[in-house]
Protein backbone atom coordinates (compact mmCIF):
# COMPACT_ATOMS: atom_id res chain seq x y z
CA UNK A 1 0.00 0.00 0.00
CA UNK A 2 1.25 3.45 -0.86
CA UNK A 3 1.87 5.64 2.17
CA UNK A 4 0.61 9.20 2.08
CA UNK A 5 2.03 11.97 4.25
CA UNK A 6 0.16 15.05 5.32
CA UNK A 7 1.73 18.47 4.81
CA UNK A 8 4.20 19.40 7.51
CA UNK A 9 2.05 22.18 8.99
CA UNK A 10 -0.84 19.71 9.38
CA UNK A 11 1.07 16.61 10.36
CA UNK A 12 3.40 18.01 13.05
CA UNK A 13 0.67 19.46 15.29
CA UNK A 14 -1.33 16.24 14.92
CA UNK A 15 1.59 14.07 16.01
CA UNK A 16 2.36 16.36 18.93
CA UNK A 17 -1.25 16.26 20.10
CA UNK A 18 -1.54 12.49 19.76
CA UNK A 19 1.61 11.74 21.71
CA UNK A 20 0.81 14.19 24.47
CA UNK A 21 4.18 15.85 24.07
CA UNK A 22 4.84 19.56 23.98
CA UNK A 23 1.42 20.96 24.77
CA UNK A 24 2.73 24.52 24.27
CA UNK A 25 3.56 23.96 20.61
CA UNK A 26 0.25 25.42 19.42
CA UNK A 27 0.94 28.68 21.29
CA UNK A 28 4.55 28.92 20.14
CA UNK A 29 3.51 28.29 16.55
CA UNK A 30 1.11 31.23 16.75
CA UNK A 31 3.83 33.38 18.31
CA UNK A 32 6.15 32.47 15.45
CA UNK A 33 3.54 33.72 12.95
CA UNK A 34 3.29 37.02 14.85
CA UNK A 35 6.88 37.69 15.94
CA UNK A 36 8.65 37.05 12.62
CA UNK A 37 6.50 39.55 10.62
CA UNK A 38 6.98 42.12 13.41
CA UNK A 39 10.72 41.54 13.26
CA UNK A 40 10.60 42.02 9.48
CA UNK A 41 8.72 45.31 9.93
CA UNK A 42 11.37 46.53 12.39
CA UNK A 43 14.14 45.66 9.94
CA UNK A 44 12.30 47.52 7.17
CA UNK A 45 11.84 50.54 9.47
CA UNK A 46 15.55 50.52 10.30
CA UNK A 47 16.54 50.32 6.62
CA UNK A 48 14.12 53.11 5.76
CA UNK A 49 15.55 55.24 8.58
CA UNK A 50 18.98 54.97 6.97
CA UNK A 51 17.38 56.03 3.67
CA UNK A 52 15.84 59.11 5.36
CA UNK A 53 19.11 60.06 7.02
CA UNK A 54 20.81 59.95 3.62
CA UNK A 55 18.16 62.45 2.47
CA UNK A 56 18.91 64.70 5.44
CA UNK A 57 15.61 63.93 7.24
CA UNK A 58 15.03 62.75 10.79
CA UNK A 59 13.39 59.31 10.97
CA UNK A 60 11.67 60.25 14.24
CA UNK A 61 9.91 63.15 12.48
CA UNK A 62 8.81 60.88 9.66
CA UNK A 63 7.32 58.14 11.81
CA UNK A 64 5.62 60.69 14.06
CA UNK A 65 3.97 62.21 11.00
CA UNK A 66 2.94 58.78 9.73
CA UNK A 67 1.24 58.04 13.04
CA UNK A 68 -0.45 61.43 13.03
CA UNK A 69 -1.58 61.10 9.41
CA UNK A 70 -2.84 57.55 9.88
CA UNK A 71 -4.31 57.34 13.38
CA UNK A 72 -3.70 60.67 15.11
CA UNK A 73 -7.23 62.09 14.76
CA UNK A 74 -10.75 61.02 13.87
CA UNK A 75 -10.29 62.41 10.36
CA UNK A 76 -7.00 60.55 9.91
CA UNK A 77 -8.46 57.30 11.19
CA UNK A 78 -11.43 57.51 8.83
CA UNK A 79 -9.09 58.22 5.93
CA UNK A 80 -7.09 55.14 6.90
CA UNK A 81 -10.24 53.02 7.03
CA UNK A 82 -11.24 54.24 3.57
CA UNK A 83 -7.84 53.26 2.18
CA UNK A 84 -7.97 49.87 3.95
CA UNK A 85 -11.43 48.87 2.66
CA UNK A 86 -10.40 47.73 -0.86
CA UNK A 87 -7.14 46.27 0.47
CA UNK A 88 -9.05 43.74 2.56
CA UNK A 89 -10.56 42.26 -0.59
CA UNK A 90 -7.52 42.48 -2.87
CA UNK A 91 -5.40 40.72 -0.22
CA UNK A 92 -7.90 37.86 -0.24
CA UNK A 93 -7.31 37.55 -3.98
CA UNK A 94 -3.75 36.53 -3.11
CA UNK A 95 -4.41 34.67 0.15
CA UNK A 96 -7.08 32.26 -1.11
CA UNK A 97 -5.08 30.72 -4.01
CA UNK A 98 -2.04 30.70 -1.70
CA UNK A 99 -3.73 28.01 0.39
CA UNK A 100 -3.00 25.68 -2.54
CA UNK A 101 0.56 26.92 -2.92
CA UNK A 102 -0.28 29.33 -5.75
CA UNK A 103 1.18 32.82 -6.07
CA UNK A 104 -1.41 34.90 -7.91
CA UNK A 105 -0.37 38.54 -8.26
CA UNK A 106 -2.77 39.78 -10.94
CA UNK A 107 -5.53 41.11 -8.70
CA UNK A 108 -5.21 44.59 -10.17
CA UNK A 109 -6.71 43.32 -13.42
CA UNK A 110 -9.74 41.88 -11.61
CA UNK A 111 -10.19 45.16 -9.71
CA UNK A 112 -10.40 47.34 -12.82
CA UNK A 113 -12.53 44.91 -14.81
CA UNK A 114 -14.85 44.33 -11.85
CA UNK A 115 -15.31 48.06 -11.41
CA UNK A 116 -15.87 48.50 -15.14
CA UNK A 117 -18.51 45.75 -15.17
CA UNK A 118 -20.33 47.38 -12.27
CA UNK A 119 -20.27 50.78 -13.95
CA UNK A 120 -21.54 49.28 -17.22
CA UNK A 121 -24.42 47.42 -15.54
CA UNK A 122 -25.73 50.37 -13.50
CA UNK A 123 -27.17 52.41 -16.42
CA UNK A 124 -28.84 49.28 -17.82
CA UNK A 125 -30.86 48.70 -14.63
CA UNK A 126 -31.28 52.33 -13.61
CA UNK A 127 -35.06 51.96 -13.24
CA UNK A 128 -34.79 49.42 -10.43
CA UNK A 129 -34.67 50.30 -6.71
CA UNK A 130 -31.20 51.44 -5.56
CA UNK A 131 -30.65 48.31 -3.46
CA UNK A 132 -31.35 46.10 -6.48
CA UNK A 133 -28.99 48.17 -8.65
CA UNK A 134 -26.23 47.88 -6.04
CA UNK A 135 -26.71 44.11 -5.75
CA UNK A 136 -26.60 43.67 -9.53
CA UNK A 137 -23.45 45.82 -9.69
CA UNK A 138 -21.84 43.67 -7.02
CA UNK A 139 -22.80 40.45 -8.80
CA UNK A 140 -21.43 41.76 -12.10
CA UNK A 141 -18.15 42.83 -10.52
CA UNK A 142 -17.74 39.51 -8.68
CA UNK A 143 -18.60 37.49 -11.80
CA UNK A 144 -16.09 39.30 -14.02
CA UNK A 145 -13.36 39.17 -11.36
CA UNK A 146 -14.01 35.46 -10.74
CA UNK A 147 -13.91 34.69 -14.47
CA UNK A 148 -10.67 36.64 -14.97
CA UNK A 149 -8.65 35.11 -12.12
CA UNK A 150 -10.46 31.80 -12.52
CA UNK A 151 -8.97 31.70 -16.02
CA UNK A 152 -5.53 31.90 -14.39
CA UNK A 153 -6.43 28.87 -12.26
CA UNK A 154 -7.74 27.03 -15.30
CA UNK A 155 -4.50 27.53 -17.22
CA UNK A 156 -2.53 26.42 -14.17
CA UNK A 157 -4.65 23.32 -13.57
CA UNK A 158 -5.18 22.20 -17.17
CA UNK A 159 -2.02 23.38 -18.91
CA UNK A 160 0.51 23.62 -16.09
CA UNK A 161 1.32 27.27 -16.83
CA UNK A 162 2.98 29.29 -14.09
CA UNK A 163 0.18 31.19 -12.33
CA UNK A 164 2.46 34.04 -11.22
CA UNK A 165 3.53 34.93 -14.75
CA UNK A 166 0.08 34.31 -16.22
CA UNK A 167 -1.72 36.45 -13.63
CA UNK A 168 0.77 39.30 -14.03
CA UNK A 169 0.48 39.31 -17.82
CA UNK A 170 -3.30 39.10 -17.60
CA UNK A 171 -3.30 42.13 -15.29
CA UNK A 172 -1.64 44.17 -18.04
CA UNK A 173 -4.14 42.83 -20.57
CA UNK A 174 -7.04 43.70 -18.25
CA UNK A 175 -5.82 47.27 -17.84
CA UNK A 176 -5.45 47.60 -21.63
CA UNK A 177 -9.01 46.31 -22.13
CA UNK A 178 -10.23 48.67 -19.44
CA UNK A 179 -8.57 51.69 -21.05
CA UNK A 180 -9.91 50.76 -24.49
CA UNK A 181 -13.51 50.45 -23.29
CA UNK A 182 -13.45 53.51 -21.05
CA UNK A 183 -11.90 55.68 -23.75
CA UNK A 184 -13.99 54.11 -26.51
CA UNK A 185 -17.33 52.25 -26.52
CA UNK A 186 -18.29 52.94 -22.89
CA UNK A 187 -17.05 56.52 -22.67
CA UNK A 188 -19.42 59.20 -21.48
CA UNK A 189 -19.30 62.00 -24.10
CA UNK A 190 -19.49 64.54 -21.27
CA UNK A 191 -16.18 63.34 -19.77
CA UNK A 192 -13.80 65.60 -21.64
CA UNK A 193 -10.55 65.87 -19.65
CA UNK A 194 -10.71 62.47 -17.96
CA UNK A 195 -12.38 59.68 -19.95
CA UNK A 196 -15.00 57.92 -17.81
CA UNK A 197 -18.06 55.77 -18.12
CA UNK A 198 -21.50 57.20 -17.46
CA UNK A 199 -22.26 58.14 -13.86
CA UNK A 200 -24.13 55.42 -11.97
CA UNK A 201 -26.35 58.06 -10.35
CA UNK A 202 -26.20 59.58 -6.89
CA UNK A 203 -29.15 57.50 -5.74
CA UNK A 204 -27.27 54.29 -6.50
CA UNK A 205 -24.15 55.26 -4.57
CA UNK A 206 -23.32 53.50 -1.32
CA UNK A 207 -23.80 55.80 1.66
CA UNK A 208 -21.69 56.19 4.78
CA UNK A 209 -21.72 54.22 7.98
CA UNK A 210 -23.70 56.13 10.64
CA UNK A 211 -21.69 58.93 12.21
CA UNK A 212 -18.68 58.47 9.94
CA UNK A 213 -17.39 59.25 6.47
CA UNK A 214 -16.50 55.58 5.94
CA UNK A 215 -18.46 53.61 3.34
CA UNK A 216 -19.88 50.10 3.96
CA UNK A 217 -17.12 48.54 1.88
CA UNK A 218 -15.06 48.34 5.07
CA UNK A 219 -17.62 46.10 6.75
CA UNK A 220 -17.99 44.03 3.58
CA UNK A 221 -14.23 43.47 3.50
CA UNK A 222 -14.07 42.50 7.18
CA UNK A 223 -17.01 40.13 6.77
CA UNK A 224 -15.34 38.54 3.74
CA UNK A 225 -12.15 37.96 5.75
CA UNK A 226 -14.11 36.27 8.55
CA UNK A 227 -16.12 34.10 6.17
CA UNK A 228 -13.07 32.96 4.23
CA UNK A 229 -11.23 32.20 7.48
CA UNK A 230 -14.09 29.87 8.35
CA UNK A 231 -14.01 28.38 4.85
CA UNK A 232 -10.28 27.69 5.01
CA UNK A 233 -9.93 26.45 8.59
CA UNK A 234 -13.37 25.05 9.44
CA UNK A 235 -14.58 23.24 6.31
CA UNK A 236 -13.59 20.17 4.33
CA UNK A 237 -12.96 22.37 1.29
CA UNK A 238 -10.41 24.41 3.24
CA UNK A 239 -8.74 21.29 4.61
CA UNK A 240 -8.50 19.81 1.11
CA UNK A 241 -7.03 23.08 -0.16
CA UNK A 242 -4.39 23.15 2.58
CA UNK A 243 -3.50 19.50 2.00
CA UNK A 244 -3.07 20.27 -1.70
CA UNK A 245 -0.91 23.28 -0.93
CA UNK A 246 1.25 21.34 1.50
CA UNK A 247 1.69 18.16 -0.54
CA UNK A 248 0.30 18.06 -4.05
CA UNK A 249 1.28 14.42 -4.57
CA UNK A 250 -0.48 13.35 -1.38
CA UNK A 251 -3.63 15.19 -2.43
CA UNK A 252 -3.61 13.45 -5.80
CA UNK A 253 -3.07 10.01 -4.22
CA UNK A 254 -5.97 10.66 -1.86
CA UNK A 255 -8.19 11.36 -4.85
CA UNK A 256 -8.77 15.05 -4.11
CA UNK A 257 -10.05 17.09 -7.08
CA UNK A 258 -6.88 19.17 -7.30
CA UNK A 259 -7.74 20.89 -10.59
CA UNK A 260 -11.18 21.87 -9.32
CA UNK A 261 -9.76 23.17 -6.05
CA UNK A 262 -7.27 25.35 -7.92
CA UNK A 263 -9.90 26.83 -10.22
CA UNK A 264 -12.39 27.45 -7.40
CA UNK A 265 -9.80 29.09 -5.13
CA UNK A 266 -8.64 31.39 -7.93
CA UNK A 267 -12.23 32.24 -8.88
CA UNK A 268 -13.11 33.10 -5.27
CA UNK A 269 -10.03 35.31 -5.02
CA UNK A 270 -10.92 37.02 -8.29
CA UNK A 271 -14.48 37.60 -7.08
CA UNK A 272 -13.10 39.42 -4.03
CA UNK A 273 -10.91 41.65 -6.21
CA UNK A 274 -13.81 42.32 -8.58
CA UNK A 275 -15.97 43.26 -5.60
CA UNK A 276 -13.27 45.69 -4.47
CA UNK A 277 -13.48 47.43 -7.85
CA UNK A 278 -17.27 47.50 -7.62
CA UNK A 279 -17.17 49.14 -4.20
CA UNK A 280 -14.71 51.76 -5.41
CA UNK A 281 -17.16 52.65 -8.19
CA UNK A 282 -20.29 52.52 -6.05
CA UNK A 283 -18.87 54.25 -2.97
CA UNK A 284 -16.06 56.54 -4.13
CA UNK A 285 -15.95 57.47 -7.83
CA UNK A 286 -19.49 56.94 -9.06
CA UNK A 287 -18.09 55.91 -12.45
CA UNK A 288 -15.22 53.90 -13.91
CA UNK A 289 -12.12 55.82 -14.93
CA UNK A 290 -8.34 55.72 -14.59
CA UNK A 291 -8.64 56.30 -10.83
CA UNK A 292 -9.64 52.65 -10.46
CA UNK A 293 -6.11 51.56 -11.35
CA UNK A 294 -4.76 52.86 -8.04
CA UNK A 295 -2.52 49.89 -7.27
CA UNK A 296 -4.87 48.24 -4.77
CA UNK A 297 -4.32 44.86 -6.41
CA UNK A 298 -0.56 45.13 -6.05
CA UNK A 299 -0.78 46.39 -2.46
CA UNK A 300 -2.88 43.34 -1.67
CA UNK A 301 0.16 41.16 -2.43
CA UNK A 302 2.16 42.84 0.33
CA UNK A 303 -0.72 42.58 2.80
CA UNK A 304 -1.27 38.88 2.09
CA UNK A 305 2.40 38.14 2.70
CA UNK A 306 2.43 40.24 5.86
CA UNK A 307 -0.61 38.29 7.08
CA UNK A 308 0.95 34.92 6.19
CA UNK A 309 -2.12 34.27 4.00
CA UNK A 310 -4.37 34.23 7.09
CA UNK A 311 -7.69 35.98 6.31
CA UNK A 312 -8.12 37.26 9.87
CA UNK A 313 -4.58 38.65 9.98
CA UNK A 314 -5.33 40.51 6.75
CA UNK A 315 -7.56 42.89 8.73
CA UNK A 316 -4.85 44.54 10.89
CA UNK A 317 -2.31 44.40 8.07
CA UNK A 318 -4.72 46.26 5.78
CA UNK A 319 -5.12 48.94 8.44
CA UNK A 320 -1.34 49.24 8.70
CA UNK A 321 -0.78 49.65 4.98
CA UNK A 322 -3.88 51.82 4.62
CA UNK A 323 -2.46 54.09 7.33
CA UNK A 324 0.91 54.34 5.60
CA UNK A 325 -0.84 55.31 2.36
CA UNK A 326 -3.14 57.80 4.09
CA UNK A 327 -0.17 59.53 5.74
CA UNK A 328 1.50 60.27 2.41
CA UNK A 329 -0.09 63.70 2.10
CA UNK A 330 1.01 65.07 5.47
CA UNK A 331 4.53 63.67 5.01
CA UNK A 332 4.78 65.40 1.64
CA UNK A 333 3.61 68.74 3.05
CA UNK A 334 5.59 68.76 6.30
CA UNK A 335 8.85 67.11 5.23
CA UNK A 336 8.98 68.04 1.55
CA UNK A 337 9.23 64.42 0.46
CA UNK A 338 7.56 63.17 -2.74
CA UNK A 339 4.69 60.68 -2.74
CA UNK A 340 7.08 58.04 -4.03
CA UNK A 341 8.71 58.00 -0.60
CA UNK A 342 5.81 55.92 0.73
CA UNK A 343 6.30 53.49 -2.15
CA UNK A 344 9.96 53.12 -1.14
CA UNK A 345 8.81 52.25 2.39
CA UNK A 346 6.33 49.71 1.06
CA UNK A 347 9.02 48.18 -1.14
CA UNK A 348 11.40 47.82 1.80
CA UNK A 349 8.64 46.18 3.83
CA UNK A 350 7.94 43.75 1.00
CA UNK A 351 11.61 42.78 0.62
CA UNK A 352 11.97 42.36 4.38
CA UNK A 353 8.86 40.17 4.57
CA UNK A 354 10.12 37.98 1.71
CA UNK A 355 13.51 37.60 3.37
CA UNK A 356 11.88 36.70 6.70
CA UNK A 357 10.20 33.67 5.12
CA UNK A 358 13.48 31.79 5.53
CA UNK A 359 13.20 32.08 9.32
CA UNK A 360 10.09 29.93 9.60
CA UNK A 361 10.94 26.47 10.91
CA UNK A 362 14.55 27.45 11.66
CA UNK A 363 14.24 28.96 15.14
CA UNK A 364 14.53 26.12 17.66
CA UNK A 365 12.31 27.66 20.34
CA UNK A 366 9.28 27.61 18.02
CA UNK A 367 9.69 23.94 17.04
CA UNK A 368 8.05 20.85 18.65
CA UNK A 369 9.76 19.51 21.77
CA UNK A 370 9.96 16.03 23.19
CA UNK A 371 9.38 15.38 26.85
CA UNK A 372 12.25 13.87 28.79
Amino acid sequence: MTSVSLPRELAVPARAAESGRDRTYWLRKRLESAIIPLFALLIAAAAFSVFLICLGKWPSDFFALVWRGAFGSAFSLQNTLLRAAPLLLTALCVALPAQLGLVVIGGEGAVVLGGLAAAAVAPLVAGLPPAAVQILMGLAGCAVGAAWIGLVGLMRARRGLNETIVSLLMAYIAIAIFNHLVEGPLRDPASLNKPSTRDIGEINMLGHLPGTDVHPGLLIGILACVLFYILIYRTSFGFAARVTGGNLRAAQLQGLPVAGLIIIACALGGACAGLAGTIEVAAVHGKANASLAAGYGYAGILIAFLARQNPLAIIPMSLLLGGITAAGGIVQRRMGLPDATMLVLQGMIFISILASQTLYGRITWFQPRKSA
